[in-house]
Order: structure tokens, then C-alpha cells, then sequence
């Protein structure tokens, strides 16, 4: 996956985008590899997806890191990091792995499913 796209729309507008990529799929076109979340509410799209959340997923779109990176990078609680995690990867944002640590048991490795995300919030 190329993209991911994150926006504020309304059910027709969201319908109005399916039926157009029916369209395509029923003509044999390539699908762009991107994904697309919708949201109905700014407000609910700007609380799940914070200042926090946000800063987490830019940090995993540069290079994979474990919960203790994050934490330490984030400089914020393992356990907010973990919950933060779960719930990007719950969207479909992020994706974790466990992995062997030698001498130190096993760690979660956190990346990003695409290189690029965008936010788009429409108001009116």
C-alpha cells in the first residue's frame, strides 16, 4: 500500500466514492494502492487520531521501533504507547510484531502499513 487517506465524510459522499470504485473494478481498472478511513465528525476524527497519536505514527513511518523506543523517543509511559498502539493498529494504521530480544525476552516491533498518510478535514 502506497497511501493512506483520512477524512471527514458524510455517507453520501462515502457511497458516491464506492460507486465509483464498483465502476472501475466492473471496467478492469487498477485500483490505486491506497485505502481510504472516513470519519462523519472532525471533531471525533481529530480525538481519535491526537497530537500524540499522530506524533507516533510519524515516528513509525520513518523506520519500524519497539514500544520502548516509542516510549523513550515519545517521551511518554509504555502503557499510554501501548494502548495508543493497539488502537492505530484496531484502524488499520499501524501493524506490530513480536520478536525475540536476545537476553531480554521479547519485544513488539511497530511500523507504519504505508509510507505517506493524509488528513483531510472538511468543515461546512
Amino acid at each position: 500500500m502506497t497511501k493512506i487517506v483520512i477524512r471527514t465524510d458524510d455517507v453520501a459522499d462515502f457511497f458516491s466514492r464506492a460507486k465509483g470504485a464498483a465502476g472501475r473494478a466492473d471496467r478492469g481498472e487498477a485500483f490505486e494502492g491506497k485505502v481510504t478511513l472516513s470519519f462523519e465528525d472532525p471533531q471525533r476524527m481529530f480525538t481519535v487520531l491526537s497530537e500524540a497519536r499522530r506524533r507516533l505514527m510519524l515516528e513509525v513511518m520513518h523506520e519500524p521501533r519497539t514500544i520502548n523506543e516509542l516510549s523513550h523517543r515519545q517521551h511518554r509511559n509504555r502503557s499510554a504507547i501501548t494502548k495508543d498502539v493497539g488502537l492505530l493498529e484496531k484502524m488499520g494504521l499501524l501493524v506490530s510484531q513480536r520478536q525475540t530480544n536476545p537476553g531480554h525476552g521479547i519485544q513488539k516491533v511497530v511500523r507504519s502499513v504505508a509510507p505517506r498518510i493524509e488528513m483531510v478535514a472538511t468543515l461546512g
